[in-house]
């Protein structure tokens, strides 16, 4: 059998345990920042927490999903008093979207136990395993979009 292929073949075997050990994670992660969030909220507070404040037409490229889903997850994140949006100084019809300080310490709460998850995971590795690691996930990213 083909060698590359089998390397494909292993590689689609990894990412697909890491995908469902992801959206395992993703549960108990939403469930410690909010009872009621959904566990793909956890990405949109992590790039709501990132941008600091951001239009929901960008986030929505950002992501790659529609901004009608988009409205409805942010709508979601209001009513639980984790999302704001204020007017866009720019642009009166546009809002930007911003995390509320009990959002930015529920997610920082969360992040952190997520944070030493994952460092005791990597904690055996050699550093520079970890940022060749890192670097890998990341061209992987920027290659799938």
């Amino acid at each position: 059998m083909d060698e590359h292929l089998e390397t494909l073949r292993a590689v689609e075997h990894e990412l697909t345990a890491l995908l469902r050990r992801g959206r395992a994670v993703s549960w108990e992660v939403a469930r410690e920042v909010h009872q009621n969030l959904e566990p793909n909220a956890y990405g949109l507070l992590l790039w709501l927490r990132r941008c600091d404040s951001i239009r929901l037409t960008d986030l929505a490229g950002r992501l790659g999903i529609g901004k009608g889903t988009l409205s409805r997850q942010i709508r979601a994140l209001e009513e639980i008093g984790l999302v704001r949006r204020t007017p866009d100084p720019t642009d009166r019809r546009a809002s930007q979207l911003s995390l509320t300080e009990e959002g930015r310490q529920r997610f920082d709460a969360a992040r952190t136990a997520r944070m030493d998850h994952i460092r005791r995971v990597l904690e055996s590795w050699p550093d520079r395993d970890v940022a060749e690691f890192g670097r890998l996930l990341g061209q992987f990213n920027d290659a799938w979009s």
